[in-house]
């Protein structure tokens, strides 16, 4: 028995998983522009984004990065940090709990925004393509499901950009601790929350649930995580 390979395989194992257990956060994602100046007004004072670094070295080299409210990502572009041509990055998603509101937003910042759209099972068609092909029905899932409702919009140079409403996880999604981003999405978790536990406190016959707080919590943990809710 060549006892010198299977201790060898073994310590390679043990490597591979010490490293699996390193955490890699994404965190920036570079988006090619033609005119920085003009990408620095659209992100910022258009979307309302957080700048949160403008470097030039007033030569060659220049990079601006921006953050959208609540993420974990951000975003960079400028002069010499990418070879990409610009307008080329596309099918950008940007996670919102009520997208009715998040497009609205926009709108009334004067971004041109599309309508709310869905897809009901066909994916080949004419349409700008995303996550469910190429076809766009108006309006948004008529079940109102997390990830199937959007609506898309583009920056100055063409870089699509694409809202999604999700408000529960598939299964096994988050792991870990239950966050939040946003003071926004927390309210909006809330809401869900009282508006399931009315219909829990209905089916209990009308009386008032003393234990409100944890089954407030434990819907809200649950719906994070993609699992079973409450009834």
């Amino acid at each position: 028995m060549d006892t010198t390979k299977t201790s060898e395989e073994i310590k390679l194992k043990h490597e591979a998983a010490s490293v699996a257990r390193v955490d890699t956060k994404f965190e920036i994602v570079v988006i090619p522009v033609s005119d920085i100046d003009r990408a620095k007004e659209f992100y910022g004072e258009k979307l309302g984004w957080r700048l949160d670094a403008d470097f030039d070295n007033g030569s060659d080299f220049r990079v601006i990065q921006f953050t959208p409210p609540g993420s974990g990502c951000s975003i960079i572009f400028g002069r010499n940090v990418t070879a990409a041509a610009p307008g080329s990055a596309q099918g950008l998603y940007l996670i919102v709990s009520d997208i009715a509101a998040a497009r609205n937003e926009l709108l009334g910042r004067g971004v041109e925004v599309s309508e709310v759209f869905h897809n009901e099972g066909v994916y080949a068609g004419p349409d700008e393509p995303y996550l469910f092909g190429r076809t766009r029905v108006a309006g948004p899932d008529p079940e109102h499901r997390s990830y199937r409702s959007f609506a898309s919009f583009h920056d100055p140079d063409g870089n699509g950009w694409l809202f999604q409403e999700i408000t529960t996880r598939l299964p096994g999604r988050v792991a870990g601790s239950t966050t939040y981003a946003s003071a926004s999405d927390l309210a909006s978790a809330l809401r869900r929350a009282g508006a399931a536990h009315g219909e829990h406190e209905k089916r209990t016959g009308g009386q008032r649930d003393e234990n409100w707080p944890d089954w407030y919590a434990e819907y809200m943990v649950r719906e994070q995580a993609g699992e079973e809710l409450p009834q």
